[in-house]
């Protein structure tokens, strides 16, 4: 119990009725179980679905649209009822609601990575509660995060969350599926998400969702890629994210002791950075990055390709392949003019790393 900032997701099916509408005793039991835990001191998150499930039945549709200007529609509608609901039902337990809509643009962008870091430090150490839901009025879809799985697990580690809750209308992972078989078992407990997994939690979400087990399980794939562990399942009353938090919820908990954080600036470059080039180095230069953790110089690099700017992002390729990606400190034409001067040092010029060991990230 001594996890500080938590980050909760609930989906769609967790949080509406059959007929695609806000279910106001499923929500009341939220926002009880979550002013619950911050009550006990907890810094909380919330992503939540429900936007375009919320809002689709006030447009007509006889359920969840298919089509991008139905979702996006559905979601101009829902959002306002979603978070009207939030703000209603928390201000009985004396807790502020800020509401947050991200886009892809929102992590790719770096400077907007950073801002979005700032403002939910802010808000969290203001014990506001921040609920967070992609802006799929805007939202191309190229640039969604795919669904709000994904969107969670990425938020956990923007914030360096102690634990992601993915809360769902199925009480964990099981090895095959309980609705189709009355024998089947759940997992308790993975280490790590494997394509076994992967492979036996096919199939879609509910109708009022967009995320099945599977999209769960990559979250959580991405979630424990930056130290952040995972809980999949469901539960009842105000104790149930108490519960949770104590190794006692009811679902499967996914990851090992001792996950190690991941900086935000390695987090971007890792997940979310466009790559502009790419460089290759010799044997020397690969060890040094994989086996030493030193940065890369100059006089490792034998040929670029592309064409970027310092800070651009570029892909490391060594003798075997794609070893990593690294934020640059020189453009791509200085960098031309330094390929194969390895003496430069030795006339009394103090050479730069070409990418420092702090923004290089291993594939």
């Amino acid at each position: 119990m001594d996890r500080k900032r938590i980050v909760i997701k609930i989906g769609s099916s967790s949080l509406t009725n059959s007929k695609g509408e806000i279910d106001q005793d499923k929500l009341k039991d939220h926002i009880a179980s979550i002013a619950a835990l911050k009550e006990k001191g907890k810094e909380v998150v919330l992503v939540s679905s429900g936007a375009v499930a919320a809002g689709f039945k006030q447009l007509g549709y006889p359920s969840r649209p298919v089509t991008l200007k139905g979702k996006q529609a559905a979601a101009a509608v829902g959002q306002g009822l979603l978070i009207q609901s939030y703000t209603e039902r928390f201000r009985e337990y004396g807790i502020v609601p800020a509401q947050i809509l991200l886009t892809r643009n929102d992590f790719s962008k770096k400077e907007r990575y950073r801002n979005a870091y700032s403002t939910l430090s802010e808000l969290l150490e203001r014990g506001i509660l921040p609920i967070i839901n992609e802006n799929d009025t805007v939202s191309v879809e190229e640039l969604t995060f795919g669904d709000n799985d994904m969107l969670s697990a990425l938020v956990s580690g923007l914030i360096h969350a102690e634990q992601l809750i993915i809360l769902t209308d199925i009480n964990g992972l099981y090895d095959s599926n309980p609705k189709e078989n009355p024998d089947a078992k759940r997992y308790d407990f993975i280490e790590k998400v494997t394509a076994e997994f992967l492979e036996g939690a096919k199939g879609s979400g509910s109708k009022v969702g967009t995320g099945g087990m599977k999209s769960k399980l990559i979250a959580a794939e991405t979630a424990l890629s930056l130290g952040v562990p995972v809980f999949i399942g469901n539960g009842s009353g105000a104790d149930k994210l108490l519960s949770i938090l104590e190794g006692k919820g009811d679902g499967t908990y996914i990851g090992s002791e001792g996950l190690s954080a991941i900086t935000n600036n390695r987090q971007w470059i890792a997940l979310h950075s466009t790559v502009e080039g790419k460089v290759f180095v010799d044997e020397g230069a690969e060890n040094a990055l994989l086996q030493k953790g030193s940065s890369l110089l100059p006089a490792g690099i034998y040929k670029i390709e592309g064409i970027f700017e310092k800070g651009n992002v570029v892909e490391v390729f060594g003798t075997s392949g794609l070893i990593g990606k690294g934020e640059v400190q020189y453009g791509s034409n200085d960098l031309n003019e330094l390929l194969g001067v390895k003496g430069r040092k030795q006339a009394g010029e103090q050479l730069q790393e070409v990418i420092h060991r702090n923004s290089w990230v291993k594939i």
